[in-house]
């Protein structure tokens, strides 16, 4: 939902990586959910369609991306003319109340100034029994790198994050936040760690491309790219340990009754 600094090719370009982090945690919430069997389904916040466009080929329902930026949305529409993109904000939704089957988003309540507000309005436009889904988002506050020398990077990173409005610490909120909706059968959880190999060039390019930014007021360039060199460094001997706990929430909207 965050305004396009960028042309949205790299922002897509980022989120493809991004979500293929939580590919196999999706397919499992999706499935606790019944995504399969949902008539109507809206994605919040849904950048240049990387997810929806997904839930699109995957099931038969009738999919729709909200994002508060219009070129992102023209973007997505130009890679999937299946699903319907509206610009709009998350936080005063224009829809009916009990409009969708399910609604969702990935890696987007830490960038909203008031996520009670988006879950709650989430909440509103989805019918009774239907399912909401927070598919990630990060917890700063839980970083681990190693070996020390880069802790210094997460926590510039971090300080970067705040200054940009972001709440970095929003994954350990979700269970509150779901609960404050009034949602029930919430299950919350934290993404798995795992580390088989060192990353792709696609994925150290992606991921200092977003460091550069973040600390561009904090660090010189030629801090960054000397943190850089040491990074791949550490990847390539097999000594580099990066973890950002992911948190993910899944809550039903309650019949009056409940």
């Amino acid at each position: 939902m965050e305004q396009f600094s960028y042309p949205p090719s790299e922002w897509h370009d980022r989120y493809r990586i991004q979500a293929a982090w939580t590919q196999s945690l999706r397919e499992r919430l999706y499935e606790l959910s019944n995504l399969r069997n949902a008539n109507r389904i809206m994605e919040i916040g849904s950048g240049t369609g990387v997810i929806i466009s997904e839930i699109a080929v995957q099931f038969q329902g009738k999919t729709y991306g909200l994002d508060i930026d219009h070129q992102a949305n023209a973007f997505s529409h130009q890679l999937d003319s299946v699903t319907r993109y509206i610009t709009g904000d998350g936080r005063n939704l224009p829809f009916p109340r009990a409009s969708f089957d399910a609604t969702l988003c990935h890696f987007l309540l830490m960038w909203v100034p008031n996520p009670e507000l988006v879950i709650s309005e989430m909440r509103r436009i989805t019918k009774v029994d239907g399912w909401i889904l927070a598919l990630a988002e990060p917890d700063y506050g839980g970083r681990i790198d190693y070996p020390p020398k880069f802790e210094e990077i997460g926590k510039l990173q971090t300080c970067a994050l705040i200054d940009q409005g972001a709440d970095p610490m929003i994954g350990r909120k979700l269970k509150d936040i779901f609960s404050q909706a009034g949602l029930i059968d919430i299950q919350v959880g934290v993404l798995s760690g795992e580390w088989t190999g060192q990353p792709t060039l696609e994925e150290l390019d992606s991921e200092w491309r977003t460091i550069a930014a973040d600390l561009r007021h904090k660090l010189s360039d030629e801090a960054i790219e000397e943190y850089r060199r040491a990074d791949a460094e550490a990847w390539r001997t097999g000594n580099r340990i990066l973890f950002i706990p992911t948190f993910y929430a899944i809550g039903r909207v309650p019949s009056y009754t409940e």
